[in-house]
């Protein structure tokens, strides 16, 4: 087993990067259904989330995630399959451990938003808390290098998540989810509420999902400002703006054949973020003071080449970086023939 760098410590020399995406990206590959959003693939496909994994490090992730995320106990509930609960949990850890051994990466455990919590019930913080400790048991039992607790629009779920962490005494990475209110479900702002978890005693703090990077950006400089710990922000790559300004609130009426005009979460490939606009948003993050990075939702590992690239990197993958130099039409090297080159104007 290689040894690497601890989270905290990578985080001292530079940024990092974590990719996230697979609901989405396995979704497109034929090996999850859209809307239950179950990870069932980590028991009945395990070699596909292993060559994921194996492409997003390619692509430039310092962090294998265990794909584990809505593999609680309420989601399950809802789909009549608690039994898969624990061996779903375990296996998706065991791929994730693999890959990231082999690759000396970090490696992730993951817990995320129950859909159990309500503000002001007196019996959800119990249930929700159950769910958390029950799955940071296996990672813990995984050897996980920390903990991502992510895609919170509750601050009260987000800090019960925390303090089940802190428990562990691994690193502690806990991102919000921000939806069109801009704030927080109990009407917080997303700045308060990350310098509330850093109190608490959370080592990275920020932002996840539903906003592109438009429409997450603005947040960000806030947060950098209010805390003094690492920031993340890992954007969904899609073209959000500010009257639409997350994914789910996109409109798509240029299509007549889409329920509603909603193109969440299976017609969203009209507003894609192109590679460029995924580097130009690293850039940017960078530069307010980020550095812990990544994307959520709709990422493809060459989303993550571009975000790696655009901190200066050179991952594998960058060795496929495009050469336009030698198409056959747009090519500008010597040996591509000119009768060719000429004839682009007419492609």
């Amino acid at each position: 087993m290689n040894k690497t760098k601890g989270l905290l410590e990578q985080l001292t020399e530079g940024p990092v990067i974590c990719a996230e995406g697979y609901l989405f990206e396995l979704e497109r590959r034929g090996y999850l259904s859209a809307g239950a959003y179950v990870p069932e693939v980590v028991l009945e496909h395990p070699e596909v989330v292993t060559q994921l994994h194996r492409d997003f490090v390619h692509a430039g992730s310092d962090v294998v995630e265990a794909f584990t995320y809505f593999a609680h106990r309420e989601k399950l509930r809802q789909l009549g399959k608690e039994e898969l609960l624990e061996q779903m949990n375990r296996q998706a850890l065991r791929i994730a451990k693999e890959v990231a051994r082999e690759t000396n990466t970090l490696l992730a455990g993951n817990i995320c938003n129950t859909n159990a919590y309500i503000e002001g019930d007196a019996d959800s913080p119990k249930i929700v808390r159950a769910m958390f400790d029950e799955q940071l048991e296996w990672a813990i039992d995984a050897g996980v290098d920390f903990i991502i607790a992510e895609t919170f629009e509750f601050s009260g779920e987000a800090k019960i998540a925390l303090e089940a962490i802190k428990k562990t005494n691994l690193p502690a990475v806990v991102t919000l989810v921000i939806y069109r209110k801009g704030v927080t479900r109990e009407d917080i702002s997303p700045q308060d509420t990350c310098k509330q978890l850093e109190d608490a005693g959370a080592d990275v703090v920020g932002l996840n999902c539903a906003r592109g990077p438009n429409t997450m950006l603005p947040l960000l400089g806030p947060i950098c400002e209010a805390v003094a710990c690492p920031v993340a922000a890992l954007p969904v790559p899609y073209r959000t703006k500010h009257t639409e300004p997350t994914f789910q609130s996109l409109r798509d009426t240029a299509c007549n054949c889409i329920p509603e005009d909603r193109p969440f979460p299976v017609a969203l490939d009209p507003f894609t973020c192109n590679r460029y606009e995924i580097q130009e948003f690293t850039r940017a993050a960078r530069d307010l003071g980020v550095t812990y990075f990544g994307l959520c939702c709709g990422a493809a590992p060459y989303h993550v080449r571009s975000m790696a690239e655009a901190l200066g990197r050179n991952p594998p993958a960058s060795r496929y970086a495009p050469n336009m130099a030698m198409h056959t039409f747009f090519g500008t090297a010597d040996v591509i023939r000119k009768e060719y080159q000429d004839h682009k104007s007419n492609l």
